[in-house]
């Protein structure tokens, strides 16, 4: 039995200590702040409640297969699980309308044909089958096992390119190409780019294997946790108490203890030293280096709202950039709120986040600039600009608002992406370290999460 120290209590850390307290070790989990669960995190205020994270979950396999591998019971056991249908409804600049089925290919393809015009359903499938060819070659290397020595080659496979395009240089390709191939107008690329730009990745320079993004929600499904992925965490964190993993809340870790070859033998806090065998952290500066590039931030804003949710209601709306390219060029390059941008808007049909029935929850959340909130003066400005802009679509909440409150995230990391940008491996160098979570491989987005947990923990093996 090794005495393993977590450093952080996000789903990260509960996911890593509930493994590998069920494969025999002594784990510890040491938080900084009062409360287990990071980014999946929950604001309650008068009857209403709201997810402060991610609000919906992708890829429900691996926290079905942390279930099974940690209780032997299926996550329904543990948690209301329902898919999301329609899986979105996605609102464009010159009036269209989109609404999207949840896990279904013919239905997503006859959707597009309906909004856009006959045949691009057909070419959006061919690119999501392109999709799925990256899903197969990077599955194993970039979601199951540890970073690969070397970084993968995107495996996106570029369609022949016909006419005078033959002649010209073709470099590395990227998701912006892939868009160029769906044709039907701007609607089709907006729609790709979307799937980029919420999971903090720049449309115009993410790498073409980025269509695994869509491949993968088309395919198997987008899922809501009943009271909010919150529920998700709390669910994990029991199953962590059930398999004797000790906590201490408000216990930051101030440094990691070495010996003389670089060796982690454990934490210093401000009680002293903590001794380990081995120290798994997901705390960013702890044992993890600089990152290469800043990750964009994401503000989120809960809106407390008079009246019952409408009937017909999609749980997920999507208002598309009134700019894409001014919209990308402001949170990427100039470091600038966006004015009229891509606003995904949660409204959960689910009668625990509201005092009653005639109120209604919902949650804004933007891709922005990485780094510290605006000053708030300037932030308030900014969402009564948002609220305009959904107003505009033909959502306008601001009537029945009771009161908002804006939350300022700097920093959402990327996920890892053949051909793209890698987290960092989950066993740096030295002896006895590991990392896990968002900024750790393979990257970030809740289900990377998880995968992280389940690659530290075959590291480190049975005690």
């Amino acid at each position: 039995m090794a005495r393993i120290i977590v450093v952080g209590a996000g789903m990260g850390g509960l996911a890593a200590a509930s493994r590998l307290a069920t494969l025999g070790h002594r784990v510890t989990v040491l938080e900084a702040t009062g409360t287990h669960g990071g980014q999946v995190g929950a604001y309650r205020r008068d009857g209403f409640g709201f997810d402060t994270g991610p609000g919906l979950l992708a890829l429900p396999a691996v926290y079905r297969d942390l279930a099974l591998k940690t209780g032997r019971e299926p996550l329904e056991q543990l948690v209301g699980l329902r898919p999301v249908d329609p899986e979105s409804r996605h609102l464009f600049p010159d009036g269209t309308e989109l609404v999207l089925p949840n896990a279904s290919r013919g239905g997503v393809g006859q959707a597009l044909d309906a909004a856009f015009g006959a045949g691009t359903g057909e070419r959006w499938g061919a690119l999501v089958n392109r999709g799925r060819t990256v899903w197969e070659a990077t599955r194993r290397p970039l979601l199951e096992e540890p970073r690969p020595a070397v970084d993968p080659a995107d495996p996106y496979p570029v369609p022949p390119r016909r006419g005078l395009s033959r002649l010209l240089p073709r470099g590395r390709p990227t998701l912006a190409d892939a868009a160029r191939e769906l044709g039907g107008g701007p609607g089709p690329a907006a729609l790709l780019a979307e799937y980029a730009l919420r999971y903090g990745l720049d449309p115009r320079t993410a790498p073409a294997s980025a269509t695994v993004l869509p491949y993968m929600e088309q395919s198997f499904g987008v899922w809501y946790v009943d009271g909010g992925l919150r529920a998700l965490a709390d669910a994990v964190f029991a199953r962590c108490g059930e398999r004797g993993v000790e906590f201490r809340f408000d216990t930051p870790v101030r440094a990691l203890e070495t010996v003389a070859d670089g060796r982690v033998t454990g934490v210093r806090t401000d009680d002293g030293v903590l001794p380990a065998d081995a120290v798994l952290s997901a705390v960013p500066g702890l044992g993890f280096p600089e990152p290469a590039a800043p990750a964009p931030g994401r503000c989120t804003v809960l809106l407390a709202l008079d009246g019952a949710r409408p009937a017909g209601t999609a749980h997920r709306t999507v208002v598309h950039a009134a700019d894409g390219a001014a919209e990308a060029r402001a949170v990427f390059t100039d470091g600038t709120l966006p004015e009229r941008p891509t606003v995904q808007l949660l409204r959960p049909d689910d009668p625990s986040l509201v005092p009653g029935p005639d109120a209604e929850a919902a949650v804004l959340t933007v891709t922005v600039p990485g780094g510290p909130a605006p000053a708030t003066a300037e932030l308030d400005a900014w969402v009564d600009r948002l609220l305009s802009h959904l107003a505009a679509a033909g959502l306008d909440l601001r009537p029945r608002l009771r009161w908002r409150e804006t939350r300022w995230t700097p920093a959402v990391p990327v996920p890892s992406l053949a051909g793209g940008r890698l987290a960092t491996a989950n066993e740096p160098g030295p002896a006895g370290l590991y990392l896990i979570g968002a900024h750790a491989h393979p990257g970030g987005g809740l289900a990377r999460v998880g995968m992280s947990a389940s690659i530290t923990a075959g590291l480190l093996g049975p005690a």
